[in-house]
Formats: C-alpha cells, structure tokens, sequence
C-alpha cells in the first residue's frame, strides 16, 4: 500500500520518531555577485519581509535593488567568509551537532534533528523531507529568534505551511514563536556579558542592539519592539545595570522609511559627544554571528564610535555554539517536548504493524 505524497523510503515497520529543526534567517551559497542575486531575490521577494505592493515592490527590486545591492554584499561576505562557509551557516549547524548530541544522549535514537535556513540551503522544504524519510510523525520547530516578528519568525511558519500543502501525511506540530523571556536565554545572556567583562574590564555604557524593522509594523501590531524592551529589562535587571548605563538601539536599516529608533549608528556617533568614551556593544536578537554583527557592529559602527571621539569599542560575540547555549536550547526544546509521548518502537510490536499492514495488501 503506498500514499501519494509520502517518503519512498516508507515501511510499515518503519520506526516513528520525534523530530526537532532549528531554523534560522539564510545565507547565499557563495560570496560572489551571483550567488547574492539569487539569495537576495528569495529573500527581499519574500511579502512579509518586505510588506508593500507586489507590483510596485517587484519594479524596484528587479529594476534598482537586484542591480546594485549584490556586488556589495559579496564584498560584505568575502570579507567574514571561511572554508566551511558563512559565520550564519558554520554556527547554526554546531548549534544543530551540539543539540543532537544532548538529545541522543537523553533520549537515544528515538529523537531525531536537523537544522535549515528560510533562505538559502539548507532549505527547508529539504529538511522536512529528510526528516519524513527517518519516520518524524512529531515535528518541533525552533526558529532561532528569540523576539517574535512576523518578518521573521511568521515567514518560517509560511515556509513550513507551504511545505505541507503539498503533503498528504503532517506531522503533529509545535512551533516555538518566541523565547525572548526564557529565564534560560536570559541567563545565558548575563554569562556572556559578564565573563567578557572579567576579561575586559566593564564599558561607561552597554548598548544592546536589534536588528530594525520599519516602525509602521510596530504601529500594525508586531510585538518585535516590545519583546526586544524586555529582553534589555531582564538582562539589565539581572546584570544589576542602572538607568544610564546600558541603552536599547537598532540596526541594519534598509530604504528610505522610518524604522525602529534610535538607530545603532546614529547612537554611535553621537555617544562621545555625551561623554561617553567606552562602549560594548551586544546584539541579543541574533542567536549566530553573521554579516550584521561581525561587520556592521565590529567594524562600521565600531569606525563611527571611533570616529566621534570614543576611545574604547568591544563587540560581545553572539551566542553562537556556546556550551551555555546548547544547554539553553536543550533546556528550551524539552520545555516544549513535554506533554509529547516519545515514541518506545519495540522491534516485536513494529513487526507487528508490518504483518497485518501486508494482510491487508501492503506493497512494503
């Protein structure tokens, strides 16, 4: 008996399994001009990303955006590019190793991982069906954006919805939409900053910085803004930070129209004028270093700090693959697993299944 729609590698004695897949944003396949065409067509294509007309969008994105924007990005990539690929790419899969490991270590053989990108590869559509194929008939989705926004965190779940359309057999699913106020994350957070200060002595200011988004999706209903305010209030209420000695701002801008304010690098250059000499700057909302943190934040925006007058600029890296990481992913997916019976697939009641699968005409 075969069903249109499920994996060829389907046996009725097939073991079931759970399934866990980090997502994060994507990364072009090559630091080259070409490679970032086809990235950023998929990518700045996408309507929740970008939330204007189709046909007024589409003008300037194949007219002016898609004719510009490539070449200088691939110079943006080259420059943090390594062997095994972009930083996006090399963190997210050791965040996927590490949590593999611990959940194998948990629960054995019965709990399979996989990682993927909204953009770019892995994709995935190509990851839910490797997954299929290892037997997942219950499927946890972790995007790795700790702040809701819908140009984020909703497009994943519109990839995830568009994958199934096409599928006759789901997977029971959970999504995790957020965790910006995980006690865990936060924690993990803290650690980082204050082990980087043992190090390298505490800054006159910290600047924690988002990526933006236009303030009209704000005005439209997107939590994003508010989750990042209180993430900073946590982490400063755990760090025991004052008023004054730690600032929210974003970054990365893109066009013409207001965004979320104040902006990381207006905040740069104006900061020495205020007094302030030495800043370090965090970026909670990216779980993985990538071309808006190693280049936007460690080298243009530390240049305007510098610039203005400022004699002392650190960069925080991200949380990347971190031990105090994997242990707060670990910690955030068996939140979510509770509740779900892990599957037992004793091999006498799977060859069971198979038996009376064939005595009904199973093919396999």
């Amino acid at each position: 008996m075969k069903y249109q729609g499920m994996s060829e590698h389907f046996t009725h004695d097939q073991p079931a399994k759970t399934g866990v897949l980090i997502t994060n944003l994507g990364t072009p396949d090559a630091p080259t001009t070409s490679a970032l065409r086809r990235y950023l067509n998929q990518f700045l294509s996408d309507p929740r990303v970008i939330e204007l007309p189709r046909l007024l969008w589409w003008l300037i994105l194949h007219g002016i955006v898609l004719r510009t924007r490539p070449r200088k990005s691939a110079e943006g990539y080259r420059s943090v590019w390594s062997e095994e690929g972009s930083p996006l790419l090399v963190h997210t899969r050791n965040q996927y190793e590490g949590l593999k490991d611990r959940l194998r270590f948990r629960y054995g053989k019965n709990v399979e991982v996989a990682y993927a990108m909204r953009y770019g590869n892995p994709s995935i559509a190509s990851a839910l069906e490797d997954l299929q194929r290892r037997g997942v008939r219950q499927l946890l989705v972790l995007p790795m954006y700790p702040q809701y926004s819908a140009s984020t965190t909703g497009s994943t779940f519109d990839a995830l919805a568009q994958d199934f359309q096409q599928r006759r057999w789901l997977p029971d699913l959970r999504f995790i939409s957020h965790y910006h106020d995980f006690e865990p994350y936060i924690e993990a957070l803290a650690r980082k900053i204050e082990n980087f200060w043992e190090e390298n002595g505490r800054p006159d200011k910290l600047i924690l910085s988002y990526h933006g988004v236009p303030r009209r999706y704000l005005l439209n209903g997107d939590p994003y803004h508010c989750e990042c305010h209180k993430t900073t209030r946590l982490l400063a209420a755990r760090l025991g930070l004052r008023e004054g000695e730690y600032k929210t701002t974003f970054q990365s801008r893109f066009g013409r129209e207001e965004w979320l304010k104040p902006y990381t690098d207006e905040t740069m250059m104006s900061l020495p004028g205020e007094g302030v000499k030495s800043v370090h700057v965090v970026c909670p909302g990216f779980s993985s270093d990538c071309l808006e943190t190693i280049e936007e934040i460690d080298e243009e925006n530390r240049e305007y700090f510098m610039e203005a007058g400022g004699e002392n600029f650190h960069y925080i890296p991200a949380l990347n693959a971190d031990e105090g990481h994997i242990d707060m992913i670990t910690a955030l997916v068996e939140k979510h697993l509770q509740g779900w019976t892990l599957p037992v697939n004793d091999p006498d009641a799977l060859a069971a299944a198979r038996e009376r699968a064939e005595a009904l005409g199973a093919e396999r």
